[in-house]
């Protein structure tokens, strides 16, 4: 079921084109990646769910509910330019959002203080933030968008400025949060991490929608059959092995072992061939190649560009 439906959403600003007929299903407690180049339209449409904007045209529905004001406390928002007020005391200012959100002093005091605790910073609650590193600053942030536990969280590029360590603390707790019943949407130009935690994407660029579904399906739809293979032996016997249904794309030497990549026109004939090869090579591995998220991202946007410029001629 959808917590989100975006239905044919078009936007415009003086004359620019940001968002052209965009359509898209965020189902509930999944984390869906909102991909796309700069300049793509994602922030026009993350500032639309928000209702800080609104579109030309088209409709969005909240748990099947028109979405309208009633829902802002429903969602929480970390944008990628973070903003706090830098001579307001850490605790103070969390305490002031959290109140924004709809929670009560008590309440929000309490809650606070465990995730400042979960997050180790109990000793900045009095510092300024001023005085905080970017890193410290962007925990306060993330601490304050889920503290109210909304049904959907937006983070944009949530693992900005974090180390390693940092970055996977930040991982954790989304991950968790999508256990506990929350909905994500996640926006980043970081595609491992994409590949890491989202279970849908959506890929806009130049304002249009050029994909949208389920991560692994994607990575599956979008195989080229190509495989890899290491082997130990005569890299002469194993080439005469390669036949009219295979390509030979590269091979390089590791110590004593070969690994070459190989492109087959018919996957089900990888068979025939390691039967063909047995006998003269020593086999260490055969593994089909997927495309990472990042190659995918890459050639779909490449694919993309030239369609505009046909539609574009095509217009005049």
């Amino acid at each position: 079921m959808d917590l989100l439906h975006i239905k044919r959403v078009y936007k415009t600003y003086a004359g620019h084109k940001a968002l052209h007929n965009v359509s898209i299903h965020v189902e509930k407690q999944r984390i869906f990646g909102l991909l796309g180049p700069n300049g793509a339209g994602k922030t026009t449409l993350i500032r639309i769910i928000n209702q800080i904007t609104a579109p030309d045209s088209g409709e969005l529905f909240f748990e099947n509910e028109k979405l309208s004001p009633k829902h802002i406390s429903q969602i929480g928002y970390l944008p990628e330019e973070r903003g706090l007020y830098k001579k307001m005391k850490v605790g103070e200012q969390a305490l002031y959002l959290a109140q924004l959100k709809g929670m009560n002093k008590g309440e929000a005091s309490c809650k606070l203080k465990e995730w400042f605790k979960k997050f180790e910073i109990n000793d900045w609650w009095d510092k300024k933030v001023e005085e905080l590193s970017k890193g410290m600053a962007q925990k306060v942030q993330f601490i304050t968008t889920v503290l109210h536990e909304p049904k959907l969280l937006i983070l944009d590029e949530p693992f900005s400025g974090f180390d390693p360590i940092n970055t996977n603390l930040i991982k954790k707790e989304i991950l968790e949060l999508r256990e506990n019943g929350s909905t994500i949407i996640f926006s980043t130009h970081n595609m491992e991490s994409v590949e890491e935690i989202c279970d849908d994407i959506a890929l806009i660029n130049k304002s249009k929608k050029i994909l949208e579904g389920n991560v692994n399906e994607i990575k599956t739809a979008c195989k080229s059959n190509l495989f890899e293979i290491v082997f130990i032996g005569n890299m002469i016997a194993f080439t005469n092995a390669l036949w009219t249904g295979f390509e030979l794309i590269e091979s390089k030497q590791n110590k004593e072992r070969t690994i070459v990549k190989v492109k087959a026109n018919n996957p089900s004939e990888m068979n025939d061939l390691i039967r063909a090869i047995i006998n003269d090579v020593k086999i260490i591995s055969v593994n089909e190649i997927t495309p990472s998220m990042n190659d995918i991202f890459i050639q779909k946007v490449s694919e993309f560009e030239p369609k505009e410029v046909l539609e574009e001629e095509e217009n005049e």
